[in-house]
C-alpha cells in the first residue's frame, strides 16, 4: 500500500502541475548549444512562454504529455516515496536512539529515485518528444512529431527497439538521485525541525506544507543543471544506429553545453523549474502525507485489535 499511496500522491500533483513542467522543458530546450545572440528568444519568461505557447499551440497544448507524465509520476514516486517509506519503517533512516541520520537518508533516498526513474524511464523519453513539439514558428531542438503516446512507443519501437525506448536513461540516474535525495532529505530535516515549534505542534498538514516548499527550493538549486542535461539528452534526434546527432554521451552534452551557453547555460530554466517543481513538491508531499493518515486511520478503524495488540 506505501508503493499505491506514493504514486497516488504524484499523481494528484502531476495533474495540476504538468503545464509547469511543459513550459520548463520548452525554456530547456531553447536556443540548444548556441550563443546568446544567435537564436531568437520565444520565451522570454515563465509566465510569457505560458502565452506564446497557447497562442501558437492552443490552449490544450499547456497539458501535452500529460498521460505518459501522469504513467511515469507513478511508477517513479510509487517505488520512490513507496520504498523510502518501507525502508524508513524499518529503521534504516535512523539511528538506535530513533534519530534520523543524514547520510542514510541521503542514500536511501537517492537509491529509492534512481531506481524508480530506470523503471519508467520509457515514459519519460515520450513526455520529453511530447512535451518539445511545437508549432514551427516557436520550435526549438529536435522534433519527433508523434501523434500521441501509444503512437510515439510504436515509433520509437519500430525504429530502435527495446534499447531506444531506454535511451537517455543513463542521465536520469544522476538526475533522480540528487533530486530525489535533496528533497526527501530537507523534508524530513525539516518536518523534525518544524515540530520542535508550538506554531507546528498540533498542525500536521502545515508542518507538512512547510517543509514541503522548503525542500522544493532545495531540489531545485540541485537538480537543475541534472534536469537540463536529461532533457537534451532524451529529446536529441538519433541516426539509422541510434547515436545522439547532438551529443555522444553525458560528458559530452555537459561539455558542448558549458562551451557553447556557458556555465549559465547549465541552469537554463532555473525559475521555471522551480516554479514547477517547488507547488509539485508542496502537492506530492502533502497528498503523500495525507494519504498515509487516511490509510493509517482506514486500518485502525477495520482491524482495531491488530493496532491495539
Amino acid at each position: 500500500m506505501d508503493f499505491v499511496i506514493g504514486g497516488l500522491a504524484a499523481v494528484g500533483s502531476g495533474f495540476f502541475t504538468n503545464p509547469l513542467e511543459l513550459v520548463k522543458t520548452r525554456m530547456q530546450i531553447q536556443g540548444e548549444l548556441a550563443t546568446r545572440g544567435q537564436y531568437v528568444v520565444q520565451y522570454r519568461n515563465f509566465f510569457n512562454a505560458g502565452m506564446v505557447i497557447a497562442k501558437h499551440d492552443g490552449i490544450l497544448a499547456l497539458q501535452a504529455g500529460l498521460v505518459p507524465a501522469q504513467w511515469f509520476q507513478f511508477i517513479l514516486n510509487g517505488i520512490r516515496l513507496g520504498l523510502f517509506q518501507t525502508l524508513s519503517d524499518k529503521g534504516f533512516t535512523k539511528n538506535k536512539n530513533g534519530e534520523t541520520v543524514l547520510h542514510r537518508t541521503i542514500l536511501l533516498g537517492g537509491v529509492c529515485g534512481s531506481l524508480g526513474a530506470v523503471v519508467g524511464s520509457p515514459l519519460y523519453l515520450i513526455k520529453t518528444h511530447l512535451q518539445t513539439q511545437a508549432a514551427q514558428q516557436i520550435s526549438f531542438g529536435h522534433q519527433h512529431n508523434h501523434d500521441g503516446t501509444i503512437d510515439a512507443f510504436r515509433n520509437i519501437y519500430r525504429q530502435q527497439g527495446i534499447k531506444g525506448l531506454f535511451r537517455g536513461t543513463a542521465s536520469a540516474i544522476p538526475r533522480n538521485f540528487v533530486g530525489s535525495t535533496s528533497q526527501l532529505t530537507s523534508f524530513e530535516y525539516c518536518k523534525n525541525w518544524l515540530k520542535r515549534h508550538p506554531l507546528y505542534y498540533n498542525s500536521p498538514l502545515l508542518t507538512t506544507f512547510t517543509a514541503s516548499f522548503i525542500g522544493g527550493f532545495i531540489a531545485t538549486t540541485f537538480i537543475t543543471p541534472f534536469d537540463l542535461i536529461s532533457t537534451r539528452l532524451y529529446n536529441q534526434g538519433v541516426d539509422t544506429k541510434g547515436r545522439g546527432l547532438l551529443y555522444k554521451g553525458y560528458l559530452d552534452c555537459v561539455l558542448k553545453i558549458v562551451k557553447t551557453e556557458g556555465i549559465f547555460g547549465m541552469y537554463k530554466g532555473f525559475w521555471a523549474g522551480y516554479v514547477r517543481l517547488g507547488p509539485h513538491t508542496v502537492l506530492s508531499l502533502v497528498f503523500w502525507d495525507q494519504l498515509k493518515w487516511c490509510y493509517k486511520n482506514y486500518s485502525f478503524h477495520a482491524q482495531p485489535a491488530l493496532h491495539l495488540a
